[in-house]
């Protein structure tokens, strides 16, 4: 595991942010550490296929992604995470993994992303622990999120 695979999201995820909640992320301390679902957090996994091989899943806690989606609504306060909530963090996902990708193409790595899967329980189906390069995203005002990459 190569910690350069984690830059071109990093750098997305700062681009994506800004634009779309008007926050600029700073990085925590980068860790590899075990992957495991959690209760009260929202996990957005998406497949890398190509030239890296592997999922990207990014992990916040509930509060958090209430907090991200109200931003993105234009401050109209959202107070569950239901369908609407799900799709926004899934897309925010989305954006980041496929400006990342973009980046990757221009460093010379092919790289397609898979559809977000947002994952909402420790019991989830389909995803067993595993080990990964994760740096949180501090959010001022908002609060953390976790991108943790899983190449193989």
């Amino acid at each position: 595991m190569k910690a350069e695979y984690i830059n071109p999201f990093l750098e997305s995820a700062s681009i994506v942010l800004e634009q779309m909640v008007c926050v600029r992320p700073t990085t925590g301390e980068l860790a590899i550490k075990d992957v495991k679902l959690a209760d009260n957090y929202i996990w957005i996994q998406i497949g890398l296929n190509g030239q890296m091989q592997g999922d990207i899943v990014f992990g916040l806690h509930e509060s958090v992604a209430l907090k991200l989606v109200s931003a993105m609504m234009g401050g109209f306060t959202i107070t569950e995470i239901d369908d609407m909530s799900k799709s926004a963090i899934s897309e925010l996902g989305n954006m980041i993994s496929g400006n990342a990708s973009t980046i990757l193409f221009n460093q010379g790595v092919k790289v397609d992303i898979t559809p977000p899967v947002v994952l909402q329980s420790s019991s989830h189906a389909g995803f067993t622990a595993k080990r990964a390069l994760t740096i949180p995203l501090i959010m001022g005002g908002i609060g953390e999120m976790d991108i943790q990459v899983l190449i193989s």
